[in-house]
């Protein structure tokens, strides 16, 4: 489990394809404090760390999380935001995440408001249904509130601080952007599905 509160920009440093896509990524993490088979959020997804260094970590990535995600989108020099797992006691800043990702967000739109970021995305019709005005959303792993939703669209505002200890200040148009719903809305979707059965 994750709170979607960034706690690093790691670099992606080499990608191989071995079977398994394996990448290494660079963080400034204590490595020593990261064991192997721990879980750390790349970009909102649960990866486990299946080797590391001083300053850097390996993880394995199937076909399956690649074809649900943007990790194919990742060339070596990436920025990326890195969360560790959540531990007992820790603080709960954004919103409860677990690391699966549902699918990807489109970027359609960047506006600038004062000194604000303003981005709109584009979302498949099935995610959209997930998505509610002043709740929270999942976005390459930062726990956003969604400002407003039209159809299979919606829209965040990004605060400077935001944009400067996450990846998100290298946002571009057509950029695709790892999506986690909340985990709520996704639990009580399945329920009414369950009841109209």
């Amino acid at each position: 489990m994750f709170t979607g509160i960034i706690t690093d920009i790691g670099i992606v440093r080499s990608l191989h394809q071995e079977g398994d896509l394996r990448a290494r990524i660079g963080a400034r993490y204590d490595m020593q404090s990261v064991d192997l088979g721990a879980s750390i959020a790349s970009d909102g997804v649960c990866l486990t760390v299946v080797a590391k260094g001083s300053d850097w970590y390996e993880v394995q990535v199937s076909a399956e999380t690649v074809s649900k995600t943007n990790l194919g989108d990742w060339a070596e020099g990436r920025r990326v935001n890195l969360e560790r797992a959540l531990r007992l006691g820790d603080e709960l800043g954004g919103h409860i995440v677990s690391g699966h990702v549902d699918g990807v967000a489109e970027v359609v739109a960047l506006t600038d408001e004062g000194d604000s970021t303003r981005i709109r995305f584009r979302v498949s019709d099935t995610l959209a249904g997930f998505i509610a005005p002043k709740g929270s959303v999942a976005l390459n792993g930062t726990s956003l509130t969604v400002n407003e939703v039209e159809g299979a669209e919606f829209g965040v505002n990004l605060i400077p601080h935001t944009k400067q200890v996450t990846n998100w200040g290298d946002v571009a148009l057509g950029d695709r952007i790892n999506i986690e719903v909340d985990t709520l809305a996704r639990y009580v979707a399945r329920l009414r599905e369950w009841e109209r059965r």
